[in-house]
């Protein structure tokens, strides 16, 4: 049973569906970081500007990519147990009744 699985179209498909939503959101979250290394490296003087007290540009824009790293995590989880297991519990069950 296993292997009708794998070979099926749909689980194909599922597949490249995960490999693309997992691509986009390490592209974001790299585009981010990276965003921010650069500004790190090239504008100092921007980052360093101070919003309120102590707290400047930079600390706030660290939290910021923490916070929206871990709104990406979730972002996966939530597809990955609502969208992707479901597909795969029905490409089960179909497969199941085939049999």
């Amino acid at each position: 049973m296993k292997e009708k699985i794998l070979n099926s179209e749909e689980f194909k498909h599922l597949v490249k569906t995960k490999k693309i939503v997992s691509f986009l959101l390490t592209l974001i979250e790299i585009i981010i970081y990276f965003g921010f290394i650069f500004l790190i490296a090239y504008k100092k003087a921007f980052l360093s500007q101070k919003i309120w007290g102590d707290i400047n540009i930079g600390i706030t824009l660290g939290i910021v990519i923490i916070l929206v790293s871990w709104i990406l995590t979730g972002i996966y989880i939530i597809w990955a147990n609502k969208i992707y297991d479901a597909k795969i519990a029905l490409i089960k069950e179909k497969i199941e009744e085939g049999e």
